[in-house]
């Protein structure tokens, strides 16, 4: 995840973003993976289990036949990326991503000042592994005032799930099990190794914007990476 063009507003920068604060957990990069292919990724480890690469997969939105990526870096307990999610990412979808325009993809990249940032962030990737990714996702942004304070929310986040469509006891076991914490994990690397600093942060193409935006700049920045020519 590279950004040679940068289309962030130093003025503005912590007005629209979730600084990383204390240190978020540690990351065993040995044990973690990388996010795979399907988010444009370098690929997964050398012999990835279905449901990671099940999760992987269903936290991606839009044609395949899409070049452009948008890669979102967020953290479900920010409240600026709820901001984003409420008030931008619905028109983007209608534009460019039901289009066929634009590709998407979920990064996590919970902070460590969220108490349940690693919580909601491993809820809803054990839900994309079941295919229900972008329903749980919204419903986690749209609930964020209810679970942000509970001291402990798994059980609320499984609720959740179910009601996005996924199944309950693999719900719960995947959560349980710690089946996709390496894979937020990796994400939480990958994250820090693009030179993400705060929630939320977004990549298209080359460019990188950080911080909850105007919907303005995002199809400013889209339209100029589209209308860019290829290399072959």
């Amino acid at each position: 995840m590279t950004s040679h063009r940068a289309f962030s507003l130093a003025l503005t920068f912590f007005a629209f973003a979730c600084s990383r604060g204390e240190a978020s957990p540690k990351v065993d990069s040995a044990a973690a993976t990388k996010p795979g292919a399907a988010t444009g990724a370098a690929g997964n480890a050398a012999q990835p289990d279905t449901l990671s690469v099940a999760a992987d997969r269903g936290r991606v939105m839009g044609s395949d036949t899409a070049s452009t990526w948008l890669l979102i870096v967020s953290d479900f307990q920010c409240p600026w990326c709820k901001m984003w999610h409420d008030s931008t990412f619905p028109a983007l979808k209608k534009e460019y991503v039901d289009t066929g325009k634009l590709r998407v993809a979920y990064i996590n990249f919970p902070l460590g000042i969220h108490a349940n940032a690693w919580p909601s962030a491993l809820a809803a990737m054990c839900a994309s592994a079941q295919g229900k990714f972008w329903p749980m996702h919204d419903r986690i942004f749209q609930t964020q005032a209810t679970w942000e304070k509970m001291t402990k929310a798994d059980a609320y986040f499984d609720s959740l799930a179910v009601a996005s469509g996924a199944d309950a006891a693999r719900q719960h076991e995947c959560v349980q099990k710690g089946s996709v914490l390496q894979l937020v994990q990796a994400d939480q690397a990958r994250a820090n190794k693009g030179g993400a600093q705060t929630t939320p942060t977004f990549y298209v193409g080359g460019a990188m914007i950080e911080g909850a935006q105007p919907v303005n700049l995002f199809r400013h920045v889209i339209d100029s990476v589209l209308a860019a020519p290829r290399s072959r």
